[in-house]
C-alpha cells in the first residue's frame, strides 16, 4: 500500500493477523464490494470505519473495534444513525457535559453496567461486557461516545482503498520444507505500532469467543530449500539451467559447468505466501583457479539483477540475501559458476518468514480431523508495487521497477497531465502457459469523464481488448476483476491503462496477477508433522499424504499447546 498499511483482507489473515482502523475498514469494503455489495469508508474522530449498503441503507460494520449497533427493529444501523444517537444524548443530558470528550470519566461513567444509561442505541451493544469495554481489552462505550461525537461537515465519506488478489498458494518443491509456528522470535516489520499488542492473547478475547484457539497473534517460520543438485531434480522447477551438468548426468560434483569455456548459470524462482524477513544462501563451493561463483537476486522478475555476494574460494560459505530480499513475496536466484573446476556441492536457502497464527489448522483436546487436500498445479506471477516512486523511493517494490511504458502520465500515482489523456502498459510474463489475469485499483476519478479503460493483449501489443475500466465519479473507490478467457499457450499479457480526465484522476494502487500452470505441477506425497505440549510434554504426529484429498485423526489427551507445523514432500 501507498500508505504503508496492508489493505488486503487475505493477506492480513494469512500473513499478519492485524492491522489498524483503516486496514479494517478496507477490508470490509473490499470483501462487499467481492460480492456485489457497495461500500464506503466513514471519517470519525480519531478512527476510521466502513458502512455495507443493502435492503436500502448504509450499515456500519466495525472490524476493527468488532461491533455494530442494532436498532429497535432489528436492524444495523448505520453511522449516521449513530452519530445522532450519540450527539443527541449528548445535548439531552447536559448534566454530564464534563465527561464529554474525558475518556476517563467515560470510564468511570460505564462502570458496573453505567453504560446502559448511555444512549439506547448503543444501551442495546452485546459487545461490551459489564464495565463497557470490548474483548479486546480497552475500546469500547467510552471510545464510541468520543468516536461517534463527530459533526457532520467532519464525518466525511473516505475510501480506505482495498487492494484485492493475495491467495495463499502453498508449494512445495522436492528438497523445500516449510515450517510454520504458533510463537515468533521476536522477527516482526520494524516500527510497527502494534509491535506490543501480540505478544500475548490478552487482545483476542473476541477471538476467544469466537473459537480461535491459536496461542498468540503473530507466528514466525521459516522457509528452507535445500536444492536437489546431484539427481537433477532441480531441472524441473527452475526457471533455467544453462551450461550445467549433475553428478547423476556423468560430472564429477553435485553440479558444474558443461563447458568449461562459458559459465552455468541456474535461475531459481523463490516465491512464498507469506513476507520474507530474512534471508541466506548455504553453498559449499569448489572454486578453481580463476573462477567463482556468483549469487544474484531480481526483485522485478528477472529484468534487473543485483549481485548478493561472489565466492573466489572454495569451502562452506553463506550469502547474507536480507538486504536484497526483506519483506518480499517473490524474488528470483541467479547462481552462476564459472572457471575450469568451479562447482557446487551444496546450495541452501532458508529464510525467516512471518506469518498469522490465525488460520493455521490448531488441534484442540480430545480428537481431531485434519482435512488434507491439494490444489490445481498453479502459479501466480504478480505485479504490485508503490505506486509513488519518489515517495516510496525505500519501498521493497516501486511500480515504476516493472519498467511500464508511460505516455503522457507521471510516475507518481499516474497522475494525468495537462493533455487531460494517457497511457500506461505493463507486461507481465509467466513460466507457464497464462490461465487468467486478475487486478485491482484503488483510484479517484472525481468527474463521471474520468476514467482508466483496461486493455490487454496477448500478441505483443499489436491488439487491445477492452476488459474492465476504473471510472468515475468518485473521490476515492476501488475495483477488483478477473480476465478468463486467455488465448492457448499464452505466457505473455500486456495490459494497457488508458486514461482521461477533467479532474485530478490518478490510481493510488494497482495490482496485476497473472496465474498460469505450472509447468512441472501436479502432487506428490506430502509430509505433514505437528509438534505441540500436553502439560508441558512435547508431543509429535508425523502423517504421509498419499493422495491429493485425505483425512486422519490426532488425539489429544489434555488441552494442547500448539508449537509447529511442518510441510515437505517426501
Amino acid at each position: 500500500m501507498s500508505g504503508g498499511c496492508v489493505h488486503d483482507p487475505m493477506k492480513t489473515i494469512h500473513v499478519y493477523g492485524y492491522g489498524q482502523c483503516c486496514c479494517a475498514s478496507s477490508n470490509i469494503e473490499g470483501l462487499a464490494r467481492y460480492i456485489g455489495l457497495p461500500a464506503r469508508g466513514r471519517i470519525l474522530n480519531a478512527h476510521s470505519v466502513p458502512e455495507v449498503f443493502y435492503d436500502d441503507a448504509w450499515h456500519l460494520f466495525d472490524a476493527s473495534l468488532m461491533n455494530y449497533f442494532l436498532k429497535e427493529d432489528g436492524k444495523v444501523a448505520s453511522v449516521d444513525e449513530i452519530r445522532r444517537a450519540v450527539r443527541g444524548w449528548w445535548e439531552a443530558h447536559p448534566e454530564h457535559a464534563g465527561m464529554r470528550g474525558n475518556d476517563a470519566k467515560l470510564r468511570k461513567f460505564a462502570l458496573n453496567f453505567g453504560w446502559k444509561k448511555g444512549p439506547d442505541l448503543l444501551a442495546r451493544s452485546e459487545f461490551y461486557d459489564a464495565n463497557g469495554i470490548n474483548a479486546a481489552g480497552w475500546h469500547g462505550w467510552p471510545s464510541n461516545m468520543q468516536e461517534y461525537d463527530w459533526s457532520d461537515e467532519k464525518c466525511g465519506v473516505f475510501d480506505y482503498g482495498p487492494s484485492m488478489g493475495y491467495q495463499l498458494n502453498i508449494q512445495l518443491r522436492p528438497g523445500e520444507r516449510l515450517t510454520r509456528n504458533w510463537f515468533h522470535r521476536g522477527l516482526l516489520v520494524p516500527g510497527d505500532p502494534q509491535e506490543e499488542a501480540f505478544r500475548s492473547r490478552k487482545p483476542l478475547g473476541f477471538q476467544a469467543k469466537l473459537g480461535d484457539i491459536a496461542p498468540g497473534r503473530l507466528g514466525n517460520g521459516t522457509l528452507e530449500y535445500d536444492v536437489p543438485l546431484a539427481g537433477g531434480a532441480f531441472r524441473a522447477t527452475a526457471l533455467a539451467a544453462e551450461n550445467l551438468v549433475t553428478q547423476s548426468e556423468g560430472g564429477p560434483f553435485a553440479l558444474q559447468p558443461k563447458e568449461a569455456a562459458a559459465p552455468g548459470v541456474l535461475v531459481l524462482r523463490m516465491p512464498t505466501s507469506y513476507l520474507y524477513l530474512s534471508g541466506r544462501v548455504e553453498l559449499k563451493a569448489v572454486v578453481g583457479e580463476g573462477g567463482a561463483v556468483t549469487v544474484s537476486v531480481s526483485k522485478d522478475h528477472g529484468l534487473t539483477w543485483k549481485e548478493a555476494g561472489r565466492l573466489s574460494a572454495s569451502g562452506e560459505q553463506t550469502i547474507d540475501l536480507k538486504p536484497l530480499v526483506y519483506r518480499l513475496y517473490d524474488y528470483r536466484l541467479k547462481v552462476e559458476l564459472s572457471g575450469k573446476g568451479t562447482a557446487l556441492e551444496r546450495l541452501k536457502t532458508v529464510h525467516d518468514i512471518l506469518h498469522s497464527q490465525a488460520p493455521l489448522p490448531a488441534l484442540a483436546q480430545g480428537e481431531n480431523r485434519i482435512a488434507f487436500s491439494a490444489g490445481p498445479p498453479e502459479g501466480t506471477i504478480t505485479l504490485e508495487g508503490h505506486m509513488n516512486p519518489e515517495e516510496g523511493r525505500n519501498a521493497p517494490v516501486r511500480h515504476t521497477d516493472y519498467r511500464p511504458e508511460l505516455r503522457g502520465l507521471s510516475p507518481n500515482f499516474l497522475r494525468v497531465g495537462d493533455s487531460g489523456s494517457g497511457e500506461a502498459i505493463y507486461t507481465v510474463r509467466t513460466p507457464g502457459e497464462m490461465t487468467r489475469l486478475r487486478m485491482n485499483g484503488h483510484y479517484r476519478a472525481r468527474d463521471a469523464r474520468d476514467r482508466y479503460d483496461v486493455q490487454v493483449s496477448y500478441d505483443g501489443g499489436r491488439t487491445f481488448v477492452q476488459v474492465a475500466e476504473f471510472a468515475g465519479p468518485t473521490a476515492g473507490s476501488s475495483r477488483y476483476f478477473t480476465v478468463e478467457g486467455i488465448p492457448a499457450g499464452t505466457k505473455e499479457a500486456r495490459v494497457k491503462l488508458v486514461a482521461s480526465q477533467r479532474n485530478t484522476t490518478c490510481l493510488f494502487d494497482l495490482r496485476i496477477d497473472a496465474d498460469y500452470r505450472e509447468p512441472a505441477g501436479g502432487f506428490r506425497p506430502v509430509k505433514i508433522t505437528y509438534v505441540w505440549e500436553e502439560n508441558g510434554v512435547e508431543k509429535k504426529d508425523v502423517h504421509v499424504a498419499r493422495q491429493a484429498s485425505e483425512s486422519y485423526a490426532i488425539r489429544c489427551a489434555a488441552a494442547p499447546l500448539m508449537k509447529t507445523i511442518v510441510l515437505e514432500l517426501e
